[in-house]
């Protein structure tokens, strides 16, 4: 009766769940949205703990106020450098693991540029410089 259907539905669903957790594209995925989430938090919480800085700083006139403004930028800029590094990490993971093709490798090379691109320009205006410029000694 209705009764033997249910067995067999649920027999189905655990053969399903047993063959997806243990498929590598689960795992890869796994992993995958994890490196993206920690980017993204990454990003998330410095913006918002740099910009906490600043403003308690404003507050309190601890330092002048261009001071502030480039000390507030800076760190911004090195939240979203850091966040940016593990979002392409998950960028050449997704590609790299999961069937690359030459469509995706030409997708994931153009999404490196851009961020490699971003990260340059957030560097030179942190540093005031290049990447691969010696430091001035202040």
């Amino acid at each position: 009766g209705n009764g033997d259907n249910c067995q067999l539905d649920d027999a189905a669903l655990v053969r399903n769940l047993k063959s997806m957790f243990s498929s590598e594209s689960y795992w890869i995925h796994l992993a995958t949205s994890a490196v993206e989430f920690v980017g993204t938090a990454i990003i998330v919480i410095g913006a918002f703990g740099t910009l906490a800085v600043f403003l308690l700083r404003m507050i309190r006139r601890s330092a002048p106020r261009d001071r502030l403004v480039s000390d507030f930028r800076s760190g911004l800029g090195r939240s979203i450098l850091l966040g940016l590094e593990f979002l392409v990490a998950a960028d050449i993971i997704n590609t790299v693991a999961i069937k690359p093709t030459v469509q995706s490798l030409i997708i994931l090379a153009g999404i490196v540029l851009i961020r490699t691109f971003l990260s340059f320009s957030l560097e030179v205006e942190i540093d005031g410089r290049w990447p691969w410029q010696k430091a001035t000694a202040t």
